[in-house]
């Protein structure tokens, strides 16, 4: 089973994920986590500075762990195409193109969870954008590419309150 949880910054996916590998019913499964902080010591720009060689990267990141048998990921397909279309430093053909061939990937996912970020405040790991306009715009386009290409996936939902709570709706919605 491939679980990928989507999602702006900050809003608590790696918590998620790290939660769910304590878990029993989650002894059978890898799981992946951030990888910003390696990726930027490789000198791979991030956030509004990614540029389109950075996504391919995260892009193949992201489908090498749908390559694996049972996975929790903290971030999909889905997020990789709303960073790229916010990028300002890609051209707008390009960002297509590269929507184009990233959906395709989504339908590999058994279960994308979009994980609502009220609530939740900006976390300063040293790495992630901290602008809270910024975060928005990474949200709205989290949401417009999981209403996009949500139905390619096999199941889709949405998980929000506070970590005891999305792990209870993921739990309910899996049923593991």
């Amino acid at each position: 089973m491939k679980i990928g949880l989507c999602g702006t910054m900050s809003v608590g996916k790696t918590t998620l994920v790290n939660r769910l590998k304590e878990l029993g019913q989650f002894k059978d499964f890898e799981f992946a986590t951030e990888r910003s902080k390696y990726l930027m010591d490789l000198g791979i720009p991030l956030n509004t500075d990614s540029t389109l060689k950075g996504q391919t990267i995260f892009l193949a990141e992201r489908v090498s762990e749908l390559m694996k048998g049972n996975i929790v990921t903290d971030r999909t397909i889905i997020d990789v195409i709303a960073f790229t279309n916010c990028s300002e430093t890609i051209d707008f053909k390009d960002k297509e193109y590269f929507e184009d061939y990233a959906r395709v990937f989504v339908g590999e996912y058994d279960w994308i969870f979009y994980v609502d970020p009220v609530g939740t405040q900006i976390e300063n790991n040293g790495i992630r954008e901290t602008d809270s306009d910024y975060r928005d715009r990474i949200d709205a386009a989290v949401l417009k590419a999981f209403h996009t290409y949500g139905h390619r996936c096999k199941n889709v939902g949405l998980i929000k309150g506070s970590t005891p709570e999305r792990i209870e709706q993921i739990l309910d919605a899996i049923k593991l």
